[in-house]
């Protein structure tokens, strides 16, 4: 081979090598765009829904941010929207006003729900036409960003039909698990005896439903003995609502025990525990720092008999220490969750598979020769 030849082919292994370089640069940059040229991969936002009067036509969101623009949905719990703003570029906006549709007959009044929808689609929005496929909600913490408000009237014809709250007394303070009384006001606008449904909600949620009966302009003081229990805590809404008003105050409900998380029996393929959680959650059981199996979600409150199925890929042995922690957030978005903390400390307990099925079957030993405590489980706190 001459030498000529060489060189030709040495150069055209350069420029091939150049070219593979060039595309493989050019992949790297194409995958870091979001980071180099500022697009979010996970989109944001907020929103600040307030309790108000109106007559029924509109309403004001204070204030809502978006990354990516999109739209604000009003509803009321049932299956279609109530009203959805104009579309919002990206940034933030104070006042915004959402009007009905010229053709609805149906009030914006009562127990209303604002969430903050992306614009994905080419269109106008169409998340409920698309059946979720476009248009969905911004997310944080695996939950679409919303707020809840209570749009009254003063006009009486605005509230039709409807049974009108006066006024409404309920405790400023209580625990999520006890009984508390709400008293309200609640006035019959109409000339006939009607019976109507009433409802007390925390943040939304409904709590009690009672039918109640009153005669033409009749106006009565009901009270509720309402159950917290289920109830987040914090400082939250309380309030009572008819078809078409409602009233509400303030409560700062104060979870009624420490959070915690026990494990009672464990195998390799499942693990069984108890859990107080305070907030929407579930429990991840761990191993070395990687979540090997989540719970189902867990509503605030107290829990029996909680599995979590271990992955099918996890190699755990008796002597293995695992650990169950309590998350705040969505089981299937792990990654978005947060550990709870209590007293500045995440809510978790170390365990292992020997040591919980000795403490099942009544041997106070784990398995190393360490003894466990009643539930087969040694706190990390500890």
């Amino acid at each position: 081979m001459s030498s000529r030849l060489t060189f030709g082919t040495l150069k055209r292994i350069v420029a091939i090598l150049i070219a593979i370089a060039i595309v493989l640069a050019a992949g790297i940059v194409v995958g870091q765009a979001p980071a180099i040229f500022g697009v979010e991969e996970d989109p944001e936002a907020s929103i600040t829904f307030e309790d108000q009067q109106g007559e029924g036509t509109n309403v004001t969101i204070r204030e809502v941010s978006l990354s990516d623009g999109g739209y604000v949905v009003l509803t009321d719990g049932g299956d279609e929207p109530l009203a959805v703003s104009e579309r919002l570029e990206a940034g933030t906006h104070e006042n915004v006003t959402i009007e009905r549709e010229d053709d609805s007959t149906r009030e914006l009044v009562g127990q209303l729900t604002a969430t903050v929808h992306r614009d994905t689609g080419d269109d106008q929005f169409a998340y409920y036409e698309t059946d979720g496929e476009e248009d969905h909600p911004y997310l944080e913490d695996g939950f679409p960003v919303s707020d809840t408000a209570t749009v009254t009237t003063t006009e009486e014809n605005a509230l039709g039909d409807s049974f009108a709250v006066e006024s409404i007394d309920a405790p400023p303070t209580a625990t999520t698990n006890e009984t508390i009384q709400v008293n309200a006001t609640i006035r019959n606008p109409t000339e006939f005896q009607t019976q109507q449904s009433v409802t007390v909600r925390i943040d939304g949620a409904v709590f009690e439903r009672r039918v109640l009966e009153l005669e033409g302009g009749e106006s009565r003081t009901v009270t509720f003995e309402t159950d917290t229990s289920g109830a987040p805590p914090g400082n939250r809404t309380i309030g009572v609502y008819t078809d078409g008003d409602g009233a509400v105050a303030e409560i700062d409900l104060a979870f009624h025990t420490d959070p915690s998380v026990t494990v009672d029996n464990a195998s390799a393929e499942r693990v069984t525990v108890g859990a107080a959680i305070p907030e929407r959650g579930f429990v991840a059981v761990e191993q070395n720092g990687s979540v090997v199996g989540t719970s189902g979600r867990l509503e605030p409150g107290e829990h029996e008999n909680v599995t979590v199925d271990l992955s099918e890929n996890a190699s755990i042995a008796e002597s293995d220490e695992l650990t169950a922690t309590l998350y705040a957030g969505d089981p299937s978005d792990v990654d978005s969750a947060s550990p709870i903390e209590f007293e500045g400390d995440p809510v978790r307990t170390t365990f292992t598979i020997g040591g919980a099925a000795d403490a099942e079957s009544g041997d106070g030993s784990d398995g190393d020769g360490s003894e466990a405590d009643d539930s087969g489980a040694e706190s990390a706190d500890e």
